[in-house]
């Protein structure tokens, strides 16, 4: 069956600490020097949102950075394309999307849903093949947005038949944290950016 995208966005931001207002409205200094050395610690922790935090799923998060412009926290900053950038699992896909001039197509559009195949995936197509496929711009396009479907769509909704943006369907199937996209299997999922989730995946999904 085919689902009806709802577009959604958007990133929760910390909430600013009360410690500043309540320690000005105290007229003692004890009660001042208390508020700091009691409220800073909870403060700084909720303002700092963790990986952990992201909401992402699978093993193959693992191999993720833990920090910088290519973990969870730095991808979620940024449009796919650029977050895929950063992101040294996906380098090759980086170069495929590059090849069929995507960048701007990417990361322009407002929601999108995006099965990321990784390096070690497309090393697993025969080089010439390879070759041939990155050297064919009309080819490669279909192929790419062959993994791609409109809408923002969390573990809760992935599962199913999408119509991708190659005009054909995608199914997934699967629950929880444990889906398989055709013959590829989802290894990090859930990863958020600005303007897309993506679903790391350990195969090329083929038109």
């Amino acid at each position: 069956m085919k689902r009806t995208i709802i577009r959604h966005a958007g990133l929760a931001t910390a909430a600013l600490s009360l410690t500043l207002g309540l320690a000005a409205c105290s007229s003692g200094g004890d009660d001042s020097e208390a508020s700091m050395n009691s409220e800073p610690s909870t403060s700084q922790e909720s303002s700092e949102p963790s990986d952990d935090m992201m909401g992402a799923f699978g093993p193959g998060c693992e191999a993720i950075p833990t920090s910088g412009a290519g973990s969870l926290d730095g991808m979620a900053e940024d449009p796919v394309a650029t977050a895929a950038g950063n992101n040294p699992l996906l380098s090759t896909l980086v170069t495929a999307v590059q090849e069929a001039g995507l960048v701007d197509t990417l990361n322009s559009a407002e929601s999108l849903t995006v099965f990321a195949p990784t390096n070690d995936a497309f090393a697993a197509i025969p080089e010439d093949q390879l070759n041939a496929l990155l050297a064919d711009k009309d080819q490669l396009t279909t192929v790419l947005t062959h993994h791609v479907v409109e809408g923002e769509l969390g573990p809760d909704e992935i599962a199913g038949e999408h119509e991708t943006l190659a005009g054909d369907t995608l199914m997934v199937e699967g629950s929880d944290e444990d889906f398989t996209v055709a013959d590829a299997s989802v290894i990090c999922g859930n990863v958020p950016t600005a303007n897309a989730k993506v679903y790391v995946v350990d195969a090329v999904l083929m038109p």
